[in-house]
């Protein structure tokens, strides 16, 4: 009799996994508002209900675990598919790129694969941070790469979430009678794994929001909480406590189990889940240690204290390294620094400079038709170890008179070595060629060699790295 009262169009749900998460940023992360009434280029996201807490979107979660595990699956700079397990969990997309393009297809066939479009079986909760926002800003500029200074009117500056912050993901696996339960199961496992720390970082492979390919949103998930409920059961329990579940709760419930993996909580829970994943990414990394060879300064537009000097180096906040802000090497200065001279070399070598636009990301300045996409080059932002703050007093000469320059006193706060300092920078390349490769590789040995300076007052014999060890290892799909 039920079955007669069903219509064709119902989910018929057989059983829901609840997993929740403690997600915790590891890099300063920028989740962007897009408000132009703000006095910072690109404010914060904020809870509606109570602008002291910070937003992150169910929507900015689903698209960053679906790319990841599209990514993982088929691996780097491949496009949605109907038949994919991206699409069996996360729902079908308003149109493929394959669909669109195939000319065989018949504008009537095209709206009946539409017709058979079917919304996700994962529910994904907004989170809001588990405490009030803490904030850091951060300038930036745009250098032109011809006179090694910056570009006109190509300043912005950024409103960042402190590392450290803490949101509450929830997530609600709707399994149907019909569906594939181990695919869904297994792409579910898949897709959160992307974000438990990996074993070479504190951080997973996921990371948020705004210039993630250099060195922001790095985050990872601390610990889960599973539950499983079989609403098929004869008894009715599980129906019942599901009922009884508190939905409305952001975080975790005291009374239950926490578990650093999201398969062991699965597996706690009463769910099988298969233990070997395919990985189709092919990409090539480089981990080096350098230490300084000179003072290092990138200026930084926020000081401690109102008593600081001109000019101070760029610190950031680590909770897990210290209670005080640490000096970093941003990943966007690093990023300029390896793109400029990878110009120099290319035109050096009389060859194409596309294979600058490809790694790096295209240029707009001169050409505006160019074909935007996202960076292939991923540079981590890195903390600096073990060194000392030192002011240094400086004053600008008259060219004309040899005399000191009106005005021209001014303080800077470089970062020195103690000689056991290390700066560990970590550089990967997607889909990497073997000549891109060799470009990274004279890229590398720059830097080594005390060629390439990074930071500012390069001129005056700043900025110099000096290598100690490096590892390369080329991932290729499997």
């Amino acid at each position: 009799m039920i079955e007669k009262l069903q219509r064709a169009d119902h989910r018929r749900i057989i059983k829901r996994i609840i997993i929740r998460g403690s997600l915790i940023l590891n890099t300063p992360t920028c989740l962007g508002s897009g408000d132009a009434d703000s006095p910072t280029d690109m404010p914060l996201l904020r809870d509606s209900l109570d602008d002291k807490y910070a937003l992150l979107t169910g929507s900015s979660i689903a698209g960053a675990l679906r790319n990841y595990l599209r990514e993982r699956n088929k691996g780097y700079g491949k496009s949605d598919r109907r038949i994919d397990i991206a699409a069996k969990l996360f729902g079908d997309l308003f149109a493929y790129e394959n669909e669109k393009n195939d000319k065989s297809l018949s504008e009537e066939a095209k709206i009946k694969l539409r017709e058979q479009d079917t919304q996700s079986s994962l529910i994904i909760d907004d989170a809001i941070s588990t405490k009030p926002i803490q904030s850091e800003l951060r300038d930036g500029v745009k250098i032109n790469s011809i006179t090694r200074t910056a570009a006109d009117k190509a300043k912005y500056d950024l409103e960042l979430l402190q590392a450290g912050t803490e949101f509450s993901l929830s997530f609600e696996l709707l399994i149907e009678k019909n569906d594939n339960e181990q695919q869904l199961i297994k792409a579910l496992a898949l897709a959160l794994q992307g974000l438990e720390p990996n074993n070479s970082s504190k951080s997973g492979e996921i990371y948020l929001g705004m210039k993630k390919r250099r060195g922001f949103g790095c985050c990872h998930v601390k610990e889960w909480q599973v539950w499983n409920f079989n609403l098929e059961d004869t008894d009715a329990n599980d129906r019942i406590l599901w009922l009884n579940f508190e939905h409305w709760r952001a975080g975790f419930i005291p009374i239950f189990n926490v578990y650093t993996s999201i398969t062991e909580g699965l597996k706690k829970a009463g769910i099988l889940v298969a233990e070997s994943w395919e990985d189709q990414r092919d990409r090539f990394t480089i981990q080096a240690t350098f230490k300084l060879a000179s003072p290092l300064l990138i200026r930084s537009g926020q000081a401690e204290t109102g008593r600081a000097p001109d000019v101070v180096h760029l610190k950031s906040h680590r909770p897990d390294e210290s209670t005080e802000p640490v000096a970093v090497l941003s990943g966007t200065s690093l990023a300029g620094v390896l793109r400029h001279r990878a110009e120099r070399i290319v035109n050096t070598l009389e060859k194409p400079t596309t294979i600058i636009d490809e790694i790096f990301g295209p240029d707009f300045s001169n050409d505006k038709t160019k074909e935007a996409k996202a960076s292939r080059l991923i540079v981590h932002e890195s903390i600096i170890n073990h060194t000392t703050d030192l002011v240094q007093t400086r004053i600008a000469i008259d060219r004309f008179t040899g005399g000191a320059y009106h005005g021209g006193l001014f303080q800077e706060k470089p970062i020195f070595g103690r000689g056991n300092e290390n700066l560990k920078l970590e550089i990967e390349l997607r889909n990497p060629h073997q000549h891109e490769i060799g470009l990274l590789l004279l890229l590398l040995k720059d830097l080594w060699t005390e060629d390439l300076p990074v930071g500012g007052s390069s001129s005056v014999g700043r900025g110099r790295l000096q290598g100690k060890e490096a590892t390369l290892i080329w991932s290729k799909e499997q």
